[in-house]
């Protein structure tokens, strides 16, 4: 009997007996799997039980043909329909270095979903799990293998399980233990039990699924503990999208000199949040040996990726014994009494139609005013489309020494931890004499619980003129209100500061955005802000004299071009230098191939077309020769970033083209940020604003 984190897999793991289509052990056949043609072929070992796709081929590596980079395996799954919740379970090794992803492919949709990558090499199998959402219509699923450069490297699958519930749930009958894993501890871990197999010290014990001592199910004893609060530790696998509802399990406690049992949730910083511990009525129910199983339900809200966590703490040899047996999860919480997953998105607001669910404390003696600026070259618009509405404190020219702007967001329930982002730009008011600093007191963020108020962020960036992004995250233990406060102290002494596309979510602010969004393809297919390059994007280098360039904060010219990007303020952006090329010459960036679709398309991005000299951005759909035009600008439009969006269908391969045009002088930077390509109708379309100099805060 070896503890999980040494058990191997078998050759051949035991087939459940509710496996569903798209299963497949790969014994003898690839099961309607099939390669990608238009990339690396996965081929099925002579032997059978496991596809891979290799580096290089055994001819290559005999004669020392060295690496081979760029490879890439893509095996598509048959047609699968699944209208309930199931789990796929990939047993895979990378072998040397490579990496291994898993997406989901809807029809009618240019981009597949990403569920599930690794990059960690290993020396046997390996198990990971993924939670499948019920889904109404067809889908295949898409394993991308790309194997290291090196001889030797490669990606193999061995087997793949789509079983009908949750990844959560194991009765612990199978050899992988629905992907469970103890965590490694030299004196203490968790054991599988049953299967006639004795327990330490404790004869025989008739697990929960069947009643009887063929059944399995996984425990920890204290006899091998010799230091204080030895830890052992049961984790599941780590979640992969959103989830809420009733965790159920059963368990057996034995104490002797004592231990402590309990569950918590791990996220994917390590972070640990206290699920469930036995209440103290329930020790009437322990005894000194195993024996009743005692069910437990309770609530789980898991609004990004855990791992849920049975830790037993053993403080001495005979702190006794703990089993768990048939873990199962319904998307239906244990009690009808308890509340739903709070919706933070109430505390989110652009301000385009108003003050949503934030208030302002008239007691101070000012307030946050939503303005608007018209595109023009003189002062900068809102972050959400450039022409939009956004909040502005200490914007009059003769403030009253000594008052604060306060903005107070709606109420937060208490023992839960959030992400606050938003962006903030400090404006001029008026012109200040040397030595005088207006933007030490122009923003700070506040936690404001009944009575008592806590800073949770203040403001250290200074640059002026453009969206800086800010974020924090903070833990409520009682209801709380975030509280945004801009403080004059005099007249040369105001920070004028604006305030805009302000965001609450739940979790850290350093967990992905999605429960996927730390995949591979990171970021999301059809998003690019340029912060770890071109995203897939290309150059054109074929029908262009030059290329975009990559740029973080100002360009080189004068009057022209960006301040910075427009994703956080101080990142990247693309954009066309205008000072290298002779006017009519172009720059084209290309993306990936997409696949066509039944329905609507809508491509979001942002532009920025400052400068007199200013030529034409334009954006072109190229279906293998036939080109497309479906948006485009020419001369300048404004000093700020400005939203472009454009709705497009394509039943057929296709790729889009962002082509910048160079203007009659130096001045005449073009730049893009932000794509955003996804599936469906575009929101309905503001309204067009027009080019000026006059804005609404004067």
């Amino acid at each position: 009997m070896l503890p999980l984190c040494l058990l191997t897999f078998a050759a051949v793991v035991q087939a459940h007996n509710q496996l569903l289509p798209g299963s497949c052990s790969f014994e003898s056949s690839t099961c309607e799997y099939t390669s990608d043609s238009d990339f690396a072929s996965w081929t099925l070992h002579k032997d059978g039980h496991f596809v891979a796709v290799d580096s290089v081929d055994e001819q290559d590596a005999e004669r020392g043909a060295g690496e081979k980079p760029g490879l890439t395996g893509v095996l598509l799954s048959p047609a699968l329909e699944q209208s309930e919740w199931s789990c796929l379970r990939l047993v895979y090794q990378i072998t040397g270095s490579g990496s291994l992803e898993v997406l989901q492919r809807s029809e009618g949709r240019s981009f597949d979903r990403p569920l599930w990558s690794s990059r960690a090499p290993s020396d046997s199998w390996v198990i990971s799990s993924m939670d499948l959402q019920n889904n109404t219509e067809p889908y295949r699923v898409v394993i991308e293998g790309k194997p290291g450069g090196s001889p030797g490297s490669s990606v193999a699958i061995f087997e793949i399980h789509i079983s009908p519930g949750f990844c959560l749930e194991c009765d612990f009958e199978e050899s992988h233990l629905c992907g469970y894993s103890n965590q490694w501890n030299a004196n203490v871990n968790w054991y599988v039990g049953g299967g006639e197999v004795q327990l330490l010290h404790n004869g025989l014990l008739d697990d929960h699924t069947f009643q009887n001592r063929t059944g399995h199910l996984m425990y920890v004893d204290s006899i091998y503990a010799k230091t204080f609060k030895e830890v052992a530790k049961l984790v599941s696998p780590m979640t992969t999208v959103p989830m809420s509802g009733c965790l159920s399990f059963q368990y057996q406690r034995s104490v002797e000199r004592g231990n402590l049992f309990s569950v918590y949730t791990r996220d994917r910083l390590g972070q640990y949040q206290e699920l469930w511990r036995p209440e103290l009525e329930q020790q009437s129910e322990w005894s000194g040996t195993l024996g009743e199983w005692i069910p437990v339900q309770v609530d789980l809200k898991a609004p990004y990726s855990v791992q849920v966590v049975f830790e037993v703490t053993f403080n001495s040899p005979r702190g006794g014994r703990v089993a768990v047996d048939d873990i199962s999860f319904s998307s239906e919480f244990c009690s009808s009494d308890t509340e739903p997953t709070f919706d933070p998105s109430v505390a989110s607001c652009d301000f385009e139609s108003g003050f949503c669910s934030y208030t302002q404390d008239q007691v101070t003696g000012s307030s946050w005013r939503r303005v608007s600026v018209k595109p023009n070259i003189f002062r900068n618009g809102d972050h959400t489309t450039g022409a939009g509405s956004f909040l502005l404190a200490n914007s009059r020219l003769s403030p009253r020494s000594g008052y604060v702007s306060r903005l107070e967001g709606p109420t937060l329930p208490g023992n839960m931890k959030y992400c606050l982002s938003f962006y903030f730009s400090l404006r001029e008011i008026t012109p200040a004499p040397a030595g005088f600093n207006q933007t030490d007191q122009a923003l700070a963020v506040y936690l404001q619980s009944g009575s008592s108020q806590e800073k949770i962020w203040s403001q250290g960036e200074k640059s002026r003129g453009i969206w800086i992004a800010a974020d924090s995250t903070f833990h409520t233990s009682q209801p709380s209100k975030v509280v945004f406060i801009s403080t004059c102290r005099s007249f040369w002494d105001c920070g004028s500061v604006a305030l805009d596309d302000i965001s609450v979510k739940l979790g850290d602010c350093e967990l992905p955005a999605t429960a996927a969004a730390d995949s591979l393809s990171s970021p999301l297919p059809g998003h690019c802000g340029f912060e770890a390059g071109l995203c897939g994007y290309t150059q054109d280098k074929q029908s262009d004299a030059a290329d975009w360039e990559l740029r973080r904060g100002p360009t080189p010219t004068s009057y022209t071009g960006p301040r910075g990007d427009h994703t956080a303020g101080l990142g990247y952006y693309l954009y066309l230098e205008a000072s290298t090329m002779l006017s009519g010459q172009s720059v084209r960036l290309l993306s990936r191939p997409l696949r066509g679709s039944r329905g609507s398309q809508c491509l979001s991005f942002y532009y920025h077309m400052y400068g007199s000299g200013t030529g034409r951005l334009g954006v072109h759909l190229d279906n293998g020769g036939d080109d497309v035009l479906l948006w485009q600008q020419s001369g300048e439009q404004s000093i700020a970033w400005l939203r472009a969006r454009v709705e497009y269908q394509s039943d057929s391969l296709h790729q889009l083209v962002f082509e910048a045009t160079r203007g009659s002088s130096v001045r005449g930077d073009i730049a893009i940020d932000d794509i955003t390509l996804e599936g469906g109708p575009c929101p309905e379309i503001e309204i067009q604003a027009t080019v000026g100099t006059s804005n609404e805060i004067e």
